[in-house]
């Protein structure tokens, strides 16, 4: 006989009887409990990371031509989660890193996020590890705002416990983070749970000492359970930990359904038919949880460049029976394409309309849409204040600087900007953290060779005309640059400690390093020790290329996150906590202008320069 979690204890005598009727009803089988079937669906974003303005003159692939849109924008966002009013059993959910990255977090801290997500409401959010970037007070600050009106978002994380008294844990008052949130779907109790990735917020944000983040399966498994003990069968998981966490997760959970995730920024699904190549998997992709049944997992990439939305529907048993939906790239309803001399020309007239109704009926992958007129005026109140400072011109770049973490990653961060659509499957890796690299060797005078984190430069740059607003965007936290006495043997160690922080530790690929002045071979399928190999040091004088010197001591400048041991940088924490270094009190990102205005227009360096000379990826495959 079967007896379930869910069930009420009952009496000696009501068992007996319960038992009884069932065997005389049907010769033996299980009381396994019925379930109302239930339809669920899950609008979702991630990573939005305050883009809240469109990304202009992206190249998607329509109607089979190459057309110039504008994608994303926050206000296209809410206009479009808006439409979904009608859509039966609806949850909308936000699964964190809405700060970081533009001039409106760095003014605002987090304001006018609150206030953009505000024009959604969302039933749930996730904090991201960037929620943390400035510490946990700033956090609070942003969760006021986003407690402000009607919406009243559940703010939820299962593993992360602020220390009573602090600022998201106040004596006498409510915590700002509850582990789990209940939603009446339809008459039926879904249960949300959050998930906010330990180890990176840790070591690569800034979260108070005293607030702990505890590992993220057995967090999500307690919580789980405390939702069965209350009747709760249905389980939808709000994670910001990555894709591939997710689906490994999904394995080590009994009773979870449904994983809605961010961190890794990942696109889901087929868009190849829109010139987006780069996917990391299907939407939805279904894995199978601890009690052998279905987890369906999503994710919509970035910057409110997508929606994702799953339909999710539960059988008798309160299992999945079956997951379907999908990530749509929102753009707006103007395009551009190539005229005959190759320049791009606005489309208008009937091609335009054409194209409209095309996508309408034709393209489910890309949606247009009107911006919504509210969170258009929300954001006008900030733009216009930042607009002066965001327009201010400080260069060109003559070529496009592509973004990448790891050479060969699956994910091409720089999709939709020309020039760098293989991008990411290239030995030389990202060009844009080459280049603030050699941003940082320029500014520090002393140093013999720059240092920067692959996590640490947020954006590709198109080949333009560059303004402040780049230059923010590109390098968006509030770092300063740091010049380190370390001794070869100790540089290399450093690096061998960059790329054992995810390969061997499974941390943030954010740590992947990128140098100036300094270059190398390396086997990421190789044990840790053994990974970097030929490394040589360019002399600043005549440019010259020898074997960096085991014993002889360089002066290494970086910026002050990594130089603390922060991203795992252990070996350079050591050395920073000896009190070997320089605060030279620049900002990394005045010191990126400082170089651009210098140069006057900036480019990919020498393929000889760049600090990846041959790479093998962590499979083995070498790399062109």
């Amino acid at each position: 006989m079967q007896t379930t979690h869910w069930k009420r204890t009952v009496s000696a005598l009501a068992v007996l009887t319960a038992v009884g009727l069932a065997l005389a009803a049907c010769g033996g089988g299980d009381d396994a409990p019925t379930f109302k079937p239930l339809e669920l669906n899950v609008a979702h974003i991630n990573d939005h990371h305050s883009q809240l303005d469109a990304f202009a003159a992206t190249e998607l692939t329509l109607d089979g031509v190459a057309t110039q849109v504008e994608l994303g924008g926050f206000a296209r966002q809410t206009a479009l989660f808006k439409s979904l009013a009608g859509t039966k059993n609806l949850l909308k959910i936000h699964a964190g890193d809405a700060n970081t990255g533009t001039l409106y977090y760095t003014f605002f801290k987090g304001k006018v996020d609150a206030q953009m997500m505000n024009t959604i409401c969302f039933d749930a959010f996730t904090p991201g590890n960037h929620e943390f970037d400035d510490g946990d007070a700033t956090l609070k600050g942003f969760l006021d705002e986003l407690a402000q009106g009607t919406c009243k978002t559940s703010v939820i994380s299962s593993n992360v416990r602020p220390a009573t008294g602090t600022a998201l844990a106040p004596t006498g008052g409510a915590p700002y983070l509850k582990p789990w949130v209940i939603k009446e779907v339809d008459g039926v109790k879904v249960g949300l749970i959050g998930i906010t990735i330990a180890g990176k917020t840790t070591n690569s944000s800034r979260p108070l000492a005293t607030t702990v983040f505890s590992d993220e399966v057995a967090s999500a498994q307690k919580a789980i359970d405390e939702l069965k003990a209350q009747g709760v069968r249905h389980i939808v998981a709000i994670t910001h930990q990555g894709y591939d966490l997710d689906k490994a997760m999904a394995a080590k959970l009994t009773d979870v359904d449904v994983i809605i995730g961010g961190d890794s920024h990942s696109l889901l699904g087929d868009f190849k038919a829109v010139g987006v190549t780069s996917s990391s998997g299907p939407y939805p992709t279904v894995a199978t949880n601890k009690n052998g049944d279905p987890v369906c997992i999503g994710q919509a990439w970035e910057y409110s460049k997508a929606m994702g939305l799953m339909n999710v529907q539960f059988n008798e048993a309160g299992a999945v029976k079956s997951c379907g939906g999908k990530a749509t790239l929102v753009v707006g309803d103007q395009f551009k394409r190539k005229d005959a001399t190759g320049a791009w020309q606005t489309v208008s007239g009937t091609v335009r309309t054409t194209l409209i109704a095309n996508l309408a009926a034709n393209q489910p992958l890309v949606k247009v849409v009107t911006p919504d007129a509210t969170a258009t005026a929300t954001l006008k109140t900030y733009s216009d204040q930042v607009a002066a400072e965001k327009a201010k011109p400080i260069g060109t770049a003559t070529q496009a600087l592509c973004l990448v973490r790891t050479p060969g990653e699956s994910t091409n961060r720089s999709a939709g900007t020309a020039g760098c659509e293989t991008a990411n499957t290239l030995a030389q890796g990202s060009d844009i953290a080459q280049v603030v690299a050699e941003s940082f060797l320029s500014a520090a005078k002393r140093a013999d060779f720059a240092l920067q984190n692959a996590g640490g430069v947020r954006v590709p740059l198109a080949a333009k005309p560059l303004n402040m607003n780049d230059a923010f965007t590109v390098l968006p936290f509030t770092n300063v640059l740091v010049e380190l006495e370390l001794t070869g043997k100790e540089v290399v160690a450093a690096l061998e400690d960059a790329t054992a922080n995810y390969l061997d530790l499974a941390q943030s690929n954010g740590s992947h390093p990128y140098a100036a002045g300094l270059r190398w071979d390396l086997d990421m399928s190789k044990a840790k020790g053994q990974r970097f190999t030929n490394v040589q040091v360019r002399n600043k004088t005549t440019g010259a290329w020898t074997a960096i010197d085991p014993a002889k001591t360089y002066v290494l400048v970086t910026n002050d996150f990594i130089a603390s041991g922060k991203d795992g940088y252990t070996t350079l924490g050591t050395a920073f906590n000896a009190g070997r270094y320089v605060n030279t009190y620049l900002l990394y990102t005045q010191s990126f202008v400082d170089y651009v205005l210098a140069k006057g227009s900036i480019g990919r360096p020498a393929r000889t320069d760049y600090s990846h000379q041959n790479v093998i990826t962590a499979t083995g495959v070498k790399l062109p």
